[in-house]
């Protein structure tokens, strides 16, 4: 039987009572790596900064990577998967490349706006989304971080109030079977080329137009070789907050619950920071001399509806996803 001497007993003793009066931080963290492709000034990624790592406490060391500083844009599902991530904002294109099911989040007109895209994720459709990607990805899905509309942005004085307006015109998308398919579903003639060269393709006439939320447009200077902007809001860009599986599960219920609760808060606040910006830029497209004006857009997303429903693309969507969807 092993006997406590005095001496011990009081070693002891003190030993706890100086663990006790050390501070949380003497205490291990959980360290949460989080990679984006985007900018640190962005506001999704202050929202995490300056909302989101405040609210989850002190528990937690959040480290961010942006600009895809960490990991190549397209690794970040995986490398969450094999732990040497935890966290990462990611588009539905991305899940999809896992499972199919997320590519309709990114179809044309299917998510409208910033509130219609909250209130598909605080539905059963998102609740099941959230099922997929825990049960087939392994992480867990915290929050949509919505990050502007696209909207067509053309040379010419053509006036485009319907689909079938842009028969013929040469529209930049970025590569891959979804994007260009997104491009044929608002009626132009979709062609591949790097982001990069879009400015000197709409100068030089390779191309006729482009689409891109309003604060690319300004960031790329489009407007200086476009002559109008449609506001079509084909397509709502947004990521969607992510962490590993292994990671949440550990945690309590009520840490969990924080966590969801510190994501919503913050990506409130940048929801309302980009619709802020994308509402001054409209007028600032003005006073460079374009013409920015909205179409019939219950004319395009049945025509763009119409193109995914018959198109093999569709295919991986549940039945009757996209009614519920468009209910919402």
């Amino acid at each position: 039987m092993f006997t406590l001497t005095r001496r011990q007993a009081i070693a002891g003793t003190a030993v706890t009572a100086a663990m006790i009066g050390l501070p949380k931080a003497a205490f291990a963290k959980t360290t949460l790596r989080f990679a984006d492709v985007t900018t640190a000034d962005a506001p999704r990624s202050q929202a995490l900064v300056n909302i989101f790592a405040k609210e989850i406490g002190d528990d937690y060391e959040f480290k961010p990577y942006f600009g895809s500083t960490l990991l190549k844009q397209g690794t970040e599902l995986v490398a969450v998967q094999r732990g040497n991530l935890e966290m990462a904002m990611l588009p539905p294109s991305d899940f999809a490349k896992q499972a199919p099911v997320f590519d309709i989040l990114g179809a044309a007109y299917v998510v409208r706006s910033a509130a219609h895209l909250q209130s598909i994720f605080d539905s059963e459709i998102g609740e099941e989304f959230r099922r997929i990607a825990r049960e087939k990805l392994r992480v867990e899905i915290l929050a949509p971080a919505y990050y502007g509309a696209r909207h067509v942005n053309l040379k010419g004085k053509k006036k485009v109030m319907r689909p079938e307006d842009l028969a013929g015109v040469k529209m930049r998308m970025p590569g891959g079977e979804s994007w260009q398919f997104l491009g044929k579903a608002v009626g132009a003639n979709p062609v591949a080329m790097d982001y990069a060269e879009v400015y000197t393709g709409l100068q030089t006439g390779a191309i006729d137009a482009q689409d891109n939320p309003l604060p690319n447009d300004k960031l790329m200077k489009f407007y200086e070789v476009t002559d109008q902007i449609i506001l079509t809001a084909h397509n709502i860009g947004f990521g969607l907050l992510l962490i590993g599986s292994s990671t949440f599960d550990a945690l309590p219920a009520a840490e969990q619950t924080r966590m969801r609760e510190a994501a919503r808060k913050g990506f409130a606040w940048s929801t309302a920071e980009y619709e802020k910006q994308e509402k001054e830029l409209v007028g600032f497209f003005r006073e460079q001399g374009l013409e920015v004006y909205e179409p019939d857009l219950e004319a395009f997303r049945a025509y763009a509806q119409k193109q995914y429903r018959e198109s093999p693309l569709s295919a991986s969507w549940p039945a009757g996803m996209l009614d519920k969807i468009n209910a919402l």
